[in-house]
């Protein structure tokens, strides 16, 4: 008699968990379900459960972030399976809890069923530490259009005339109006002499009427900057320590045009160190978004719109496609100047994050580096390159030595 190879569907809410059971073998499906809860008890009575049935394969259906906790659960019991809502998508009307567990099974049987990338625990650390540092970030840019706002409403034109709100400068002169500082005069000597703006300039522009009340806020954003910014610190040193086997992945990676540590960490944390999750470079494109897609019917494409990929991604491919084409003499630059004559700006933009995205496959799966054939670096862009790598380095915590590959007469 065959044996059975039993595959367990499991709809996932927030408070319950649909679970059914079914012999993949057999012609017709029998499904054998069950509820349960998604407490930490409840879970490890599904895990026996599943054990009990000698279940070898699971799939589950979730919304939001509910699975995570099924997920640790059952991992390293039976091979897992994470799959999209919308491919398991029923007729209206007729929507239940189990026929949705169901039909999760029946559609990874039969590859219907679209399936969502779970890296490793350690590589689900990289992804927290890295996202939330990344949020952070957005944090403080958010916070910085509030104190525009607060300094307009003061009529402080401060931002008018220095080049970066929360510079140096800038930074000196927003405290001492936040203890009580009111001369303009006094104020505008706190800036650098190295600022573009004259002092008359400073002064008029610190010239505004700023309010208790008003002060008070002030006081409040730049203890909130300062807590953020001490909280990115400590995520940037977490991050390093917890890659610091994959430092010459890193490395290979900031070599890339447009690229630095941050981002190369970034792109480790979000497809691994050898990315080797995607067996081909075409594959991770389609993965992340950075490919037209396409809608077929009747042997024509309705639509080649990317698919939405993986969001983190695509936001920093769509970054670094920007900086990369701001690279003077670099092939990326050349590429992107002849495709924006004929595809317009937008479209040439993501053929380079396209381009890009196959290079970091290609870096990372084959462990090789990138060679710039475009025109040949000054030796001062050369220079200026390497120092913003090595202050990248040793403020995450590195240690740097740099040893030259080959004698390179221009220094």
């Amino acid at each position: 008699m065959e044996t059975a190879y039993n595959v367990a569907g499991i709809d996932v809410h927030k408070r319950m968990l649909a679970v059914v059971i079914a012999n993949a073998r057999e012609t017709e499906l029998e499904f054998e379900c069950r509820r349960f809860g998604t407490t930490v008890s409840e879970v490890r009575a599904l895990s026996a459960w599943l054990k009990e049935r000698n279940v070898q394969e699971a799939a589950m259906e979730s919304t939001a972030q509910y699975w995570k906790p099924v997920w640790l659960g059952l991992e390293g019991q039976c091979h897992l399976h994470l799959a999209q809502a919308r491919s398991n998508r029923g007729p209206r009307g007729r929507k239940t809890d189990f026929r949705d567990a169901k039909r999760v099974v029946s559609r990874l049987l039969s590859g219907d069923l679209i399936l969502s990338f779970v890296p490793e625990a350690e590589q689900r650390c990289w992804r927290t530490l890295t996202r939330t540092k990344h949020q952070l970030t957005r944090d403080r840019v958010r916070l910085q259009s509030q104190l525009e706002s607060l300094l307009e409403e003061c009529q402080v034109k401060l931002s008018s005339v220095v080049s970066d709100l929360l510079g140096a400068s800038g930074r000196r002169i927003l405290r001492a109006i936040a203890k009580g500082e009111t001369n303009p005069v006094r104020l505008a000597d706190l800036g650098d002499k190295r600022l573009h703006a004259s002092e008359a300039e400073l002064i008029d522009a610190l010239s505004g009427h700023v309010g208790s009340l008003h002060r008070q806020v002030l006081s409040l954003y730049l203890d909130r900057l300062d807590l953020i910014e001490s909280q990115v610190a400590k995520l940037e040193k977490m991050v390093a320590d917890a890659m610091k086997t994959h430092d010459a992945a890193i490395l290979r990676l900031a070599e890339l045009p447009g690229l630095g540590v941050d981002s190369a960490q970034q792109i480790i944390a979000e497809i691994g160190p050898k990315a080797a999750a995607f067996p081909t470079a075409a594959q991770l494109a389609s993965w992340v978004g950075v490919c037209p897609g396409r809608q077929e019917s009747a042997g024509e494409s309705g639509s080649d719109r990317s698919a939405k990929g993986n969001r983190s991604m695509r936001r920093l491919l769509d970054q670094l496609a920007h900086a990369a084409v701001r690279k003077e003499g670099t092939q990326m630059q050349i590429v992107f100047r002849r495709l924006c004559s004929r595809m317009g700006y937008n479209k040439a933009i993501w053929a380079i994050a396209h381009r890009l995205c196959r290079l970091i496959w290609k870096v990372l799966h084959d462990g090789v580096h990138y060679v710039e054939h475009g025109l040949p670096p000054s030796p001062i862009a050369l220079k200026r390159r390497r120092q913003r790598l090595v202050t990248q380095l040793r403020r995450i915590g590195y240690q740097v030595e740099l040893i030259p590959l080959v004698p390179n007469p221009n220094g």
